[in-house]
């Protein structure tokens, strides 16, 4: 996994912050966003910004992610094991076998999952 710069500037966290207050979700747009979000967990109130290195893969318990909205992204990929540790490995391997049954894009362009 490649390491990635990001910022969570003090808007973000403080509304991250209020989520949180009223036991609201945190839904990450992105695997980018899940690794900021698990990265900055330990504070997750602070604004901040640096390098993510963070490798998420089975098992995994996150701490400041309540739903995922990403792509369908490649079978044995550094990416779906990000994508199964959060929603388990067989109901994301039955999500692609209907995506390719459907015909679905795949890549950043391609069509995309809400996991909650």
């Amino acid at each position: 996994m490649h390491s990635e710069w990001f910022e969570l500037p003090e808007q973000t966290a403080a509304q991250l912050a209020e989520a949180r207050r009223h036991n609201g979700r945190a839904v990450a747009v992105g695997t980018t966003s899940v690794r900021v979000l698990e990265s900055v967990a330990k504070d997750p109130d602070a604004a901040t910004s640096g390098w993510t290195d963070l490798l998420i893969y089975p098992p995994y318990e996150f701490k400041n992610t309540n739903a995922l909205l990403t792509n369908f992204h490649l079978p044995e990929s550094t990416l779906i094991a990000l994508v199964a540790a959060f929603a388990g490995y067989e109901l994301i391997m039955d999500a692609y076998r209907a995506a390719v049954a459907e015909r679905y894009r795949f890549f950043s362009y391609g069509d995309a999952m809400l996991i909650v």
